[in-house]
């Protein structure tokens, strides 16, 4: 007597990894990687554009700041739950990466910013067991139109409020 067949999954892989080469062109990759992935999940297209703007911000500073040897790679993983899609980005760099004010002049600094104002929650730490760090963003798959709480100064690792917007409420 045969055993039944194991059953045929229902639904697609909700993690996948890339591991790219650092290098100015893996900015690029990502986001085409990124953008396929969200169309086979069927993200709505608003989260999908602002995962992608954030997952482009991480990826260009682990390329541009992560000053390690050559042939390390940046790790990109995207995780998504039933209400949340979570966007880590891994270099083998120790320096934690601080938000900073840039100037108007300034034509780069923007990127941490960035990803403060429109993920819903973010953070970065060193790497369990390992070299490196992990910058990792998360949006709600339901927003909710808001205006973020943001003091000139926000302090590294503070988690930042979101108040809804008072027309639309």
């Amino acid at each position: 007597m045969q055993s039944p067949p194991p059953p045929t999954p229902t639904a697609l892989p909700k993690d996948i990894e890339w591991r790219l080469p650092r290098h100015a062109r893996s900015v690029g990759r990502a986001r085409t990687l990124f953008r396929q992935q969200a169309a086979s999940w069927a993200l709505p297209e608003d989260i999908t554009e602002t995962a992608e703007l954030l997952l482009s911000e991480l990826m260009t500073n682990a390329y541009r700041h992560a000053k390690v040897s050559p042939g390390r790679e940046i790790w990109a993983r995207c995780v998504l739950t039933e209400d949340r899609l979570r966007v880590t980005v891994t270099d083998a760099n120790d320096r934690l990466p601080t938000p900073r004010e840039a100037s108007p002049k300034e034509e780069s600094g923007r990127g941490l910013t960035l990803v403060a104002m429109l993920a819903d929650e973010w953070g970065v730490e060193k790497r369990e067991g390992g070299i490196g760090k992990v910058v990792w963003f998360e949006v709600q798959l339901t927003q909710q139109p808001c205006l973020p709480d943001l003091p000139h100064s926000q302090p590294f690792g503070e988690q930042i409020t979101c108040q809804p917007h008072p027309k639309l409420l």
